[in-house]
């Protein structure tokens, strides 16, 4: 048996991946593990599991891929400093010590590393070195149910490359076109997460959830001013206008004078209609950029598959975009599309480009993305005892139907439920569900539950066979990565006056029949849930769907605001006691706020430092 680690670290989102034969066993983000959000440590605690989950030592292994290749980022940020001279001498002279300490000598940095995981492992030439985008690539195409398809990843940068283009064909992926840094897609909307007060590489999904707020005013400014976009989507950005490049900033202030407002204060200013217009405009900048690409590419080779990877391609807003233009046939997202998923895609590139093994379609070899630890009943129960919760113990059916009637009389539910996912989402694995025919479900979830913005939106879990019978979509979407809309027979049209508020005002605006999980213009960023891969979370849909007639579920992720979401059982009492939720299911058990010790009662709205 071959067995394979990939390990991606030092920027952000630190993650492991093992695969043995080729076959995907478990890959995990370290924050789960160490609850820092976007950990970018070394995944000391990823590896572990993953090792674990493989049942094998570090020493058994044939191979150890990194992600990316350290030199070629250094070659990347020499020449740019160079390039920008004088300017950027500050953020030069702070990032050398460490990449002289640490990261040019990656491949000795962690085999030290990974020594600590096991002593006998004396073998430095296993550590191999991927390329960023090639990780990202290989991610997207290899798991993915093609033969053949174009591959799209867009992130913020990897080495060189920011935008890149590649064939997969079988077990052959030939990477044939990129964009380079400081032309970058993702750093373009990053620069304008920092510019409304959130932060980079954590609240670009903010400024996606806030743009149906507004309005794309300021698009054309975009475009005429500080990017030139061709008509095939290639791009480049007029760099007077950023920091990015050799700065402490993503913008400066000659940005801030083109839109007329300072970057926004997170600690002292109010999200305003200005902030709800930039986010309106910097997302219909990106979707068009991503539509031109793809219908560009899609032309030029003829292949009706299209794969995604890279930060940008959790865009579910521009995913569905493409697949709703019908720009391809098919599209299939890596759940973990950042640089978590990079991992995963080092070592698959590594089994398939360098060993040449042949490549055996499966369906979905992601297996439902649920590729993180679970716990069994006997292990859940000593460890409640341990943190004196109490508890009781149901019966398969007793379970399904007690949770379904909480759900159904507006209770919330923490769902802890088989094996922990992998990615930014939240699948029916570790979630938060609630009732989506809530009027009060949106604003209450997201200020008494996740003590987060009030106009964040909620995604909905639908059943695949009920999908196109409530949202504009027939279309599988198992890892919440397309958005459409809801069905116009579900919507409540808006009156007049309500047609005539702004912003936030719209969020108390009833506008469909599942208004908790109905954006401001009628879309929802949507699961679809299939009994074959998470059979627990479909039958209780299912059965909420017997009780309310209704086969959808409020999805969001188990944790509040700041904080990873939760890993073990007891992250997951800690959240529950540390919150409003009303009920915690943990595998048979069943928790019910009301009967614990009021003691125990946490205060989670400070715990975690916000995002």
């Amino acid at each position: 048996m071959n067995s394979i680690l990939g390990i991606s670290a030092f920027y952000h989102d630190s993650a492991a991946a093992l695969i043995q034969d080729g076959k995907i066993i478990a890959a995990a983000q370290e924050e789960r593990f160490s609850r820092k959000k976007h950990d970018a440590r070394y995944p000391r605690n990823a590896v572990e599991y993953v090792l674990k989950e493989g049942n094998i030592k570090l020493n058994d292994l044939d191979q150890i891929v990194f992600f990316e290749k350290p030199f070629l980022k250094f070659e990347r940020l020499l020449e740019t400093y160079l390039a920008f001279a004088p300017r950027g001498f500050k953020s030069f002279s702070m990032s050398m010590p460490i990449w002289l300490r640490e990261k040019l000598f990656q491949k000795k940095f962690l085999f030290d590393k990974l020594k600590s995981h096991d002593h006998n492992f004396n073998n430095i030439d296993k550590i191999k070195f991927s390329e960023h985008h090639f990780s990202h690539a290989a991610s997207a195409f290899f798991p993915s149910p093609f033969e053949e398809a174009v591959v799209l990843t867009l992130d913020g940068v990897g080495e060189w490359a920011t935008t890149t283009v590649a064939i997969g064909r079988g077990n052959e992926l030939k990477m044939i076109r990129e964009i380079f840094f400081p032309h970058s897609l993702g750093l373009l909307y990053s620069a304008f997460t920092y510019y409304t007060g959130f932060k980079v590489n954590s609240g670009e999904y903010k400024v996606m959830g806030l743009a149906p707020y507004g309005r794309p005013k300021y698009k054309d400014l975009i475009i005429d001013k500080i990017l030139d976009l061709k008509q095939d989507g290639t791009f480049k950005l007029n760099m007077d206008y950023f920091n990015y490049a050799t700065g402490l900033t993503m913008t400066n202030k000659k940005f801030s004078d083109l839109f007329g407002q300072p970057v926004r204060d997170p600690k002292k200013d109010k999200l305003t209609q200005f902030h709800m217009d930039i986010a309106a405009s910097i997302q219909s900048v990106t979707e068009e950029i991503v539509i031109k690409i793809t219908k560009s590419l899609s032309k030029e080779f003829k292949i009706k598959n299209l794969c995604l990877a890279g930060g940008v391609a959790l865009n579910c807003v521009a995913n569905g975009k493409i697949l709703k233009e019908k720009i391809f046939e098919n599209v299939w997202i890596q759940p973990a599309a950042g640089d978590a998923g990079g991992s995963l895609g080092a070592a698959l590139g590594y089994w398939y480009k360098e060993l040449k093994k042949p490549r055996n379609l499966l369906i979905d070899q992601m297996k439902g993305s649920y590729l993180g630890p679970k716990f069994e009943n006997d292990e859940i129960s000593i460890l409640l005892k341990s943190l004196k919760a109490n508890y009781k113990k149901l019966s398969y059916e007793e379970l399904i139907n007690v949770t379904a009637k909480n759900l159904a009389n507006n209770k919330t539910v923490g769902w802890f439920q088989g094996r922990m996912e992998f990615g930014p989402r939240a699948l029916g694995g570790r979630s938060i569900l609630a009732d989506p025919r809530s009027e009060k479900m949106q604003k209450e979830l997201n200020l008494k539950i996740k003590f987060r913005e009030s106009f964040r939106p909620f995604a909905p879990s639908v059943l695949r066979e009920d999908l196109s019978t409530w949202f504009d979509l027939n279309y599988d979407s198992p890892y919440m990565l397309l958005v459409a809309d809801v069905k116009k027979e579900k919507q409540i049209k808006m009156s007049e006056s309500d047609q005539r508020l702004f912003g936030i005002d719209k969020l108390n605006v009833k506008r469909s029949t599942v208004p908790a999980i109905t954006h401001v213009d009628y879309s929802a960023r949507i699961q679809t849930v299939h009994k074959d891969t998470n059979p627990r979370y479909y039958d209780l849909i299912n059965e909420f769907k017997k009780i309310t007639d209704c086969p959808v579920l409020v999805n969001t992720s188990f944790n509040v605001r700041g904080e990873p979401i939760v890993c073990s059982v007891e992250d997951a009492f800690n959240c529950f006691m540390g919150t409003n939720l009303d009920i915690l299911v943990i595998e048979d058990f069943v928790l019910l706020k009301s009967e614990q010790d009021p003691s125990l009662l946490k205060d989670y709205r400070n715990k975690f430092e916000l995002d």
